[in-house]
């Protein structure tokens, strides 16, 4: 699975982005997630959408302000950002989680940055 975000970049504190990811294939991915890696500080998952369940989960640091969501029938997943908050800077990364296997697939990521 080969995937590309894009939607990044310079945003207000307040403000909001909303972050795309166009997968290849759909084709036996059973999550889609988010995640994101700012310097310094280690990985965090901060959305994730299970596509048999319609599931979706966040971390507490995003509840309440970012929405994840997929258009199947576009091989998309979205990233919904409201209320950006400074400690949001991170490069985000789109990734898909397989199904019956332990693999992951990564996108090369995008940069959102939120400063004044």
């Amino acid at each position: 699975v080969q995937l590309v975000e894009s939607g990044g970049g310079l945003v207000q504190p307040g403000g909001s982005l909303k972050l795309s990811c166009v997968a290849s294939t759909f084709r036996h991915v059973y999550a889609m997630n988010w995640y994101r890696q700012a310097a310094g500080k280690e990985r965090e998952m901060v959305a994730q959408f299970v596509i048999p369940d319609d599931y979706t989960s966040y971390a507490d640091s995003v509840k309440g302000r970012f929405t994840i969501s997929i258009d199947s029938a576009k091989n998309m997943a979205y990233l919904q950002m409201n209320g950006l908050k400074p400690e949001d800077t991170a490069v985000y990364h789109c990734v898909a989680k397989m199904a019956g296997i332990s693999a992951s697939y990564w996108g090369q990521g995008t940069p959102v940055t939120v400063s004044s």
